[in-house]
């Protein structure tokens, strides 16, 4: 026996196998393993909780700036000799915001200036000022304050998130300019500019002179009443720095800025390096600090459909067409699943052909999704004719997917049903079909929701499949119904994120959120029902 006395002695306790030295030896080992393991699965689960953390950080920083969008009120002239009210649409209300806009800069008169300054607001302002003439026909008449989109770039500038420019600092010395315009040379009271011009990237040539090259920071004065970009620097006489510099904005007059009126502003990124010119920055800051500049709640992102510029690209028709792909997929994925488990579990023979089936059921959960792809493109697409990046297509392909996961836990779901609530059926005289439909789907019920719905949400995530049936497809339009050609957010989220604009880049972080809300709710409804009723037998 195993617990035999090893040895025996007078007046001393018997010594077991099991409480010697070598057993609580072991015994120690088992509780130093045990700990390590508590300890590492810990550590698992914190390591995996910090990258959640990280991931969902990341994205919500990024996306939070694509929640807002910064408009630009124009006084813009509506009157009868601009617009023709019987012939709304043969207006060109892009050049009449244009013209509101060069308005506020009468000193750019450069054809290149002009262009550069009409390219501060959206292509799309006349579309949406066509619309909101048709809608409220009393802006026609006169000159009215309207709200325009800005381009991307500029709005971009505005969040922070193109050029680190520093704050205006008072420079305490003098600075006596030229002229008030063009290419112009500025005096400054002592050479502390000469230092500061260095430590910010200027390079340095002969007899001291420094320039400010694209690749260096800029350097902008501001005095008089305008904005003057510094070129480069070079010692004056008695301790002086004299400046040549581009007029951005016209200075009031060529008097003499005393210490402290005059203010430097530093834009560390190099103009090379960022999609925004420095005549643009000062332009915006100019139209900001009038009070023209307003930060607005993101409508055009929520309710516009697709577009290549990025201040004018929205989701609601990849949300459309992801509501509309879900439908034909629900429709068709729950009823056959539901009724093929109901038949497997409950009617079918247990035989070769059952099994076979079974198998084949459990391997198809598991199959790439782009095999359904390519059997949508060839059996729906090229065999049946179906129309290509519609819903009624994206849907039967999603169907198919998702067939398997409803399968499999509907069955479970129903096996789950205690065999004594089928023979208390039974006993009292139930057919077959009457137990089964009267007493264990309804009990089975909430499982088979809870299996369905997060097949769905399976569903929701997907984009390979939808990639070999066309939904890739660039669509402007709102899809109105099951076979106008859409898209649907996973792949909306795919095409954005390999758009080379910046602008991109925050509403595909805000559409990958918005996915993920859509997946937590429905996987919140799923724990919700199970909990809600789940029976426990």
């Amino acid at each position: 026996m195993t617990d035999a006395i090893a040895s025996f002695g007078a007046g001393r306790r018997p010594v077991s196998i099991h409480t010697d030295d070598a057993a609580k030896a072991r015994l120690k080992g088992r509780y130093r393993a045990e700990t390590w393991f508590k300890w590492l699965g810990a550590a698992a689960v914190a390591l995996a909780g910090l990258f959640l953390v990280l991931l969902l950080s990341t994205i919500v920083t990024q996306a939070i700036p694509a929640l807002r969008q910064n408009y630009l009120t124009l006084p813009i002239d509506l009157s009868a000799a601009k617009v023709d009210a019987a012939k709304l649409d043969a207006v060109n209300y892009d050049a009449i915001a244009q013209e509101a806009l060069t308005a506020k800069f009468p000193d750019v008169t450069s054809r290149q200036d002009k262009r550069l300054l009409r390219g501060l607001i959206s292509t799309g302002t006349g579309v949406f000022l066509r619309k909101d003439i048709a809608a409220d026909p009393g802006m026609l008449g006169g000159t009215v304050d309207y709200a325009v989109p800005l381009d991307d770039f500029a709005d971009l500038y505005l969040k922070g998130l193109l050029a680190d420019v520093g704050s205006d600092e008072a420079i305490s010395t003098s600075v006596t300019p030229s002229q008030s315009s063009g290419d112009i040379d500025l005096t400054f009271g002592d050479d502390a500019m000469l230092a500061l011009a260095r430590g910010h990237g200027a390079t340095e040539g002969e007899n001291g002179m420094l320039t400010l090259t694209s690749g260096a920071s800029s350097l902008l004065v501001a005095f008089n009443g305008g904005t003057v970009k510094l070129t480069a620097l070079s010692p004056g006489a008695n301790g002086t720095a004299v400046a040549k510099g581009t007029v951005i904005e016209a200075l009031d007059s060529t008097a003499p800025a005393a210490s402290g009126q005059a203010f430097l502003r530093v834009i560390d990124t190099p103009e090379a390096s960022r999609k925004i010119s420095d005549k643009v920055i000062v332009w915006l800051d100019t139209l900001k600090s009038a009070g023209l500049i307003e930060s607005r709640f993101n409508s055009i992102f929520f309710f516009t459909g697709a577009s290549r510029e990025p201040e004018l690209a929205g989701i609601w028709g990849a949300v459309v067409g992801s509501f509309l792909t879900m439908i034909v997929t629900l429709a068709i994925a729950f009823p056959i699943g539901v009724s093929a488990a109901i038949y497997l579990e409950e009617f079918a023979p247990k035989n070769r052909l059952t099994t076979i089936i079974e198998v084949n059921i459990n391997n198809l959960a598991a199959v790439p999704s782009i095999v359904f792809g390519l059997l949508g493109l060839a059996v729906f697409l090229n065999f049946f004719g179906l129309p290509r990046s519609a819903p009624v297509v994206g849907g039967m392909v999603l169907a198919l997917m998702t067939l398997p996961i409803i399968i499999i836990a509907s069955r479970a779901s129903l096996r789950a049903v205690p065999p004594s609530i089928r023979e208390a059926a039974l006993g009292i005289g139930a057919s077959k079909v009457q137990t089964v439909f009267h007493h264990v789907l309804p009990l089975a019920m909430p499982g088979i929701m809870t299996g369905t719905i997060l097949g769905m949400a399976h569903a929701l995530g997907e984009t390979a499949p939808l990639l070999m049936i066309g939904m890739v497809a660039f669509i402007v339009d709102i899809p109105g119904g099951f076979t106008d050609p859409a898209t649907i957010l996973p792949v909306q989220i795919f095409m954005w994120a390999d758009f080379p604009e910046a602008g991109f880049q925050q509403k595909t972080s805000a559409a990958i959120l918005i996915l993920l809300v859509f997946l937590v709710i429905m996987n919140a409804i799923a724990v919700i029902l199970r909990r809600r009723f789940e029976r426990r037998w």
